[in-house]
């Protein structure tokens, strides 16, 4: 069933279709498009366009296809375009979402159905599905973050005081506790999740009723409509409103983000994994083996954290060139941005809750951690400072224990330390006792706030 072919002498060839046709992938919006067209359905019936009756038959055989729906729940794989959580219809003939639902309605109601479609275009339309869907998936996005941003907190409040080498530019700089480690992800994830929330913000209004592009012709009350929806406020301009995908940039912004704070903390645990470090070891549910080396304990979840946080900015960049040259209002290019907004999610739906699993049942080696930090080219800053505390200008200090270290015949000697290096390495971490640092104290608080903040 085509909307649109009065005009034409002949339907669309199977070329046409073959590169027009939306309904193998926008039948993700199914849901949201019939919820939609149920709110419009009564808005129709208090502006007086139907009937009491034509608007409870309509409303009516909408509800009974949403719960049809339930049926057409499928399992695709993260290479798919569709993922599990909506209800779904099964491929057809059809071109898109909208023809299938108005064509079903039509063989269950007959021609009464037609009228579903006075006054609303399929772009108010679709543009209110997708708003729909980035409100409903922002809502799973943060439901996911927040038992990772957990299992860093518990994680971190159980090695508050766990001693370890800190790093920058991959060189052993200064001791911190592994804790302080899982705190700095927190902070990441949490500014992903309010990332999140912001653009939820934003996004919160409906186009339904901006027409194809200028506005309905209706007596509709598009603030009630919008509430129905669930929407705090309706867009202000029809012409913006139809054309309008920022919530759907701004949805794919914040996922490549939080997937490169998730691909650096992958490249952080792969590290800590290997063999050279042996700080930690993966659980064995989310490792792999070698069909070749039976010794070998890979770890493809952390590798393909970082492989897909390459193609979410891949998915970013080619959402934003998709949008960059469009004029004002509907183009039919921007049937194209679905296909990333439902790659993202099923994703996520995926990575974030094999994250948090691995976080939470990572082994940490606190001793191989401990004598790793315990090294005394990590307590060089140390000596620098106390001889700063001394009187000496710091850039002297910083001069004097370098020339020392190099100084050293393995460079592994204390430059001039008197006490014990474990001693050492415990006064280091007091020391960082200001707000942020990574004094045992300052972490557990630190952890104890994060799991409060949390519930």
């Amino acid at each position: 069933m085509t909307m649109w072919g009065g005009r034409f002498s002949e339907g669309p060839s199977a070329l046409l279709r073959a590169l027009n046709d939306s309904f193998a992938f926008d039948r993700e919006l199914f849901a949201e498009d019939v919820e939609g067209s149920i709110a419009w359905a009564r808005e129709l019936g208090l502006a007086g366009v139907l009937t009491g009756g034509e608007c409870d038959a309509l409303v009516g055989a909408l509800q009974t296809l949403l719960v049809a729906g339930v049926s057409f729940k499928g399992q695709p794989g993260l290479d798919e375009t569709t993922q599990t959580t909506n209800h779904q219809p099964p491929i057809t003939t059809h071109e898109d979402i909208h023809s299938y639902v108005e064509s079903t309605l039509r063989d269950n109601i007959g021609p009464l159905a037609g009228k579903l479609h006075t006054g609303r275009s399929r772009n108010d339309q679709v543009a209110t599905d997708l708003k729909l869907w980035l409100q409903h998936v922002s809502d799973d996005a943060v439901a996911l973050i927040t038992p990772l941003m957990r299992a860093l907190a518990e994680k971190a409040l159980e090695h508050a005081g766990t001693a370890m080498p800190g790093y920058t530019h991959l060189k052993q700089a200064e001791p911190i506790t592994f804790g302080h480690w899982c705190l700095a992800y927190y902070e990441m994830l949490a500014r992903d999740r309010s990332r999140i929330l912001d653009a939820q913000l934003r996004g919160d209004e409906c186009p339904l009723g901006s027409g194809a592009l200028a506005g309905t012709p209706l007596p509709i009350d598009r603030m009630r409509l919008a509430h129905s929806l669930g929407f705090a406020r309706a867009t202000a301009n029809s012409l913006d409103a139809v054309s309008d995908r920022d919530f759907a940039a701004e949805y794919l912004f914040a996922a490549s983000l939080l997937l490169t704070h998730l691909s650096r903390m992958a490249e952080d645990l792969i590290f800590f994994t290997s063999d050279e470090a042996g700080y930690a070891e993966l659980p064995d549910a989310l490792a792999t083996g070698s069909s070749r080396m039976p010794q070998k304990k890979n770890p493809d979840v952390l590798e393909l954290t970082r492989g897909y946080a390459a193609r979410s900015i891949g998915e970013l960049t080619g959402f934003l060139a998709l949008l960059k040259g469009l004029p004002l209002a509907y183009n039919k290019d921007m049937q194209l941005d679905k296909e990333p907004l439902f790659r993202t999610r099923t994703l996520l739906g995926v990575l974030l809750p094999t994250l948090t699993a691995l976080i939470a049942s990572l082994k940490v080696n606190a001793d191989r951690m401990r004598d790793a930090a315990a090294s005394p080219l990590l307590l060089a800053t140390d000596a620098a400072d106390e001889l700063a505390a001394k009187g000496i200008p710091f850039r002297e200090a910083h001069e004097i224990v370098s020339r020392r270290v190099v100084e050293s015949p393995s460079r592994q000697e204390e430059p001039s330390l008197d006490d014990s290096t474990t001693r050492r390495l415990d006064d280091s971490l007091r020391r960082k006792n200001a707000l942020g640092g990574t004094s045992p104290i300052r972490v557990r608080e630190a952890a104890k706030l994060a799991l409060e903040a949390l519930g």
